[in-house]
């Protein structure tokens, strides 16, 4: 079975959730995981931060780094990135998870609401990657297949995507942009660049908080089906690149057909469809 033991991975906005998830899913094959995140104080409504995190990583059989990074700030992105790199010797895998929700119309959507979309979804995704390139490149000659993974949707131009909430979904299709363009751009230097999207909708804070509360939570499925999709990309040769994957399909690729395990409600079988597809 593919593994990312000994690899190191830089991933943000990794305090709770699906970033969570994902750090924990590689710190059980032993990887070095990197938790660049705001939160490292706990929060009066929400669990987890950077420490907290950590300290699961630790548990669970990898290395931690607790890093507070506002991942919209290009100075600490590069003493993060280099921090990383320092204590383990280099970057594998860079993770864009951190991301900024709010769903409203043009009239409803305040700028600085939309600036601040458009900092944490598309320019941190673009400045973080940046930042991390010389590291992933050192990787790809010393035949480590790093990735870069980005949690965004596929591009769909169907209007109905846009019109009730322009300002989230033009956020998200610019990280989405990146993943088309360094599909592109860094093959040649052997270095993937995909997308991981959601089948359904994920229990987060942001799926209780923004999307619709108690019911919606029970109508999703964990952040698990995430992880163990995300597992699965990230443990695939650099050649796999380019590619917008959906958390279900990347499963049953790798031969997973019962995905009952993932609901929130146990037997739940009609899940609440995520935005985007």
């Amino acid at each position: 079975m593919a593994t990312l033991s000994g690899k190191t991975l830089f991933l943000t906005g990794g305090s709770r959730g699906i970033g969570r998830a994902i750090a924990l899913r590689a710190a059980r094959d032993g990887a070095n995981v990197a938790i660049a995140s705001k939160t490292a104080e706990p929060h009066p409504k929400l669990p987890g931060t950077i420490h907290s995190v950590a300290a699961e990583i630790e548990e669970a059989g990898g290395q931690a780094l607790a890093l507070q990074v506002d991942a919209r700030d290009e100075d600490r992105v590069a003493e993060a990135v280099a921090e990383t790199a320092e204590r383990f010797g280099g970057i594998d895998v860079v993770v864009n998870n951190a991301s900024a929700i709010f769903l409203a119309d043009t009239a409803s959507t305040p700028m600085k609401r939309y600036d601040l979309m458009q900092d944490v979804n598309t320019r941190a995704t673009f400045c973080v990657t940046q930042a991390a390139l010389p590291h992933l490149k050192e990787s790809a000659r010393a035949g480590r297949h790093p990735h870069v993974l980005v949690l965004s949707p596929p591009l769909n131009l169907d209007p109905a995507w846009f019109g009730p909430h322009v300002a989230y979904t033009i956020s998200k299709y610019g990280m989405s942009m990146c993943v088309l363009g360094w599909g592109e751009e860094l093959q040649d230097d052997g270095i993937a660049a995909n997308a991981l999207w959601p089948r359904t909708t994920i229990a987060t804070a942001a799926v209780k908080y923004a999307l619709g509360g108690e019911p919606m939570m029970e109508a999703s499925r964990t952040p698990e089906i995430m992880a163990d999709a995300a597992h699965w990309v990230l443990t695939q040769p650099a050649t796999t690149t380019g590619n917008f994957f959906i958390d279900d399909e990347v499963l049953k690729t790798a031969g997973k057909t019962d995905l009952s395990e993932y609901a929130v409600v146990p037997g739940t079988t009609d899940f609440m469809p995520d935005l985007f597809l």
